[in-house]
């Protein structure tokens, strides 16, 4: 009677298990595509028979293969309200969903290459008792990037030093990497290319001394290009920096003369200041302008130009309104 015991409390496992495990449904995305950077969201619910009356504990788990569980979460389902302790801000997955109500997707922020692949949703009850698992694909995108350019130096069998220039790049699909000269002729010689991970190409080309050369990739997604040495396409050569500097600068301090005399000329005045020359024949009037202000009109004297002769005498003339007439000046009439 005691022998039996044990395989009758078996059969009716199988039996309450397997009438639960009837009913059960769970639906999934078998594929999600997305791009670098953006936040990916795997869609996965489930139901079964009992998801009203179950009071028991709802585990969630996903994982990157069977084994290698990364995110575990677990709730009771006494009630349908308050929080799951189930999803995590600022992390870089949480569930995005409450287990409670058949919700068990998984939010992955900011997705890189790195998480492209196949993934687990497995929801579990009764402590394994009873559970459900289906695969989802993340295809994660990736625009070619250019993650390195330099020159590498590396020990030769003869004891000389080698020297190349590297290029890294990384994409998703493989981008394709070629060389270009200066003149944009594709570099085909001697060139070594090899694929260092999942989504990264590693390619390298003899390098000398002055020589220009651009790493250029390309795929569906787009293009990148990087040149070596960066100084060539944004500084002047070395040799023509100093004939730059020596045209420049002289003209420079030549223009500032040319501005300094021409202002102290504009202060100081024409040079016909004096109120006699001699022997002039050109008579230069200098009135008062009706537009001029008062102030303007005080200040501003009227000149003429006289010649003088031997045989004549010097002319003097006063001013009608003018009661005292200075020793030593010359006067002449002047007609408005």
């Amino acid at each position: 009677m005691w022998q039996q015991t044990p395989s009758f409390f078996l059969i009716l496992s199988v039996i309450i298990t397997g009438s639960l495990s009837a009913s059960w449904n769970m639906v999934v995305s078998p594929e999600v595509t997305v791009s670098r950077g953006e936040d990916a969201v795997l869609n996965c619910s489930f139901t079964h028979p009992q998801q009203q009356s179950y009071s028991g504990t709802i585990t969630v788990k996903w994982a990157r293969a069977p084994d290698s569980v990364f995110f575990s979460c677990s709730v009771r389902n006494e009630s349908m309200e308050g929080p799951t302790n189930c999803s995590f801000p600022g992390l870089k997955h949480s569930l995005h969903g409450d287990p409670r109500r058949g919700e068990l997707s998984l939010l992955i922020r900011e997705v890189q290459l790195s998480d492209n692949g196949e993934y687990v949703c497995r929801v579990e009850l009764d402590r394994q008792r009873d559970y459900r698992e289906k695969k989802i694909q993340l295809h994660v995108k990736g625009e070619p990037q250019i993650l390195s350019l330099s020159v590498v130096e590396t020990p030769s069998d003869s004891g000389n030093t080698t020297r190349r220039l590297q290029c890294e790049v990384e994409g998703n699909p493989l981008p394709k990497l070629v060389w270009l000269l200066v003149s944009r002729k594709m570099m085909e010689n001697q060139v070594m290319t090899t694929q260092t991970a999942l989504y990264r190409v590693t390619s390298s080309v003899p390098y000398s001394e002055e020589e220009v050369l651009t790493c250029r990739v390309e795929s569906e997604l787009g293009e990148a290009e990087r040149t070596y040495p960066p100084s060539k396409t944004i500084q002047p050569s070395k040799t023509i920096a100093p004939v730059i500097c020596g045209v420049l600068v002289p003209l420079l301090l030549l223009i500032s003369a040319g501005v300094i005399v021409y202002c102290l000329r504009k202060r100081i005045g024409p040079d016909d200041a004096s109120p006699v020359y001699g022997n002039a024949d050109v008579v230069e009037n200098h009135r008062v302008r009706a537009s001029d202000s008062p102030a303007d009109a005080e200040i501003q004297l009227v000149y003429s130009t006289i010649s003088l002769t031997n045989s004549s005498p010097p002319l003097h003339v006063i001013n009608s309104t003018q009661q005292h007439e200075e020793p030593g000046v010359l006067y002449s009439p002047v007609r408005e």
